[in-house]
């Protein structure tokens, strides 16, 4: 049987932090802010294969109340939730993912998020699959002041 979850994030830009999207550093003047790296694109796929796998979200496994997930690698925090998949007996077969900002262009760093993403699920980067898009100038995206993600992940 095949089952699909969607997972969604946002983050505030803020200055002095990394800006991380999908365990990769991408150079910027702002970075995301949040308890643990901000990795929009990865919490959003953590969110969706969670959710497909019907065992709640990020923030039940992961919460910003607990100090062991400050500043945490969100690649890792992938990576046990693929291990919880593994545990459950449910394997991931594809994710499909958006990224939602105004600057900086993500393009050049497509490829890398995909297989930093793909080998801590552990499919092949082939079976994910990363777009970026903009807020056209509308809303907190659009005014340069956030990030977004959307994710579907499916299991087979």
């Amino acid at each position: 049987m095949s089952r699909a979850g969607i997972g969604w994030d946002s983050h505030r830009l803020e200055p002095d932090r990394r800006l991380v999207l999908g365990g990769v550093e991408i150079p910027s003047k702002l970075g995301l802010a949040g308890h643990s790296d901000a990795d929009v694109l990865t919490h959003a796929v953590i969110d969706a294969l969670l959710g497909a796998a019907g065992m709640g979200d990020v923030g039940q496994h992961f919460p910003d109340t607990d100090e062991r997930w400050r500043d945490a690698d969100s690649i890792e925090m992938l990576r046990a939730v693929s291990a919880m998949l593994d545990e459950a007996g449910v394997t991931a077969s594809n994710v499909d993912a958006t990224v939602v900002c105004e600057q900086p262009k993500l393009a050049p760093f497509r490829d890398d998020m995909r297989e930093r993403l793909a080998a801590a699920i552990g499919i092949e980067p082939g079976a994910v699959n990363v777009k970026f898009t903009t807020g056209e100038g509308m809303g907190f995206v659009g005014r340069g002041e956030g990030m977004a993600a959307l994710a579907i992940a499916t299991l087979g």
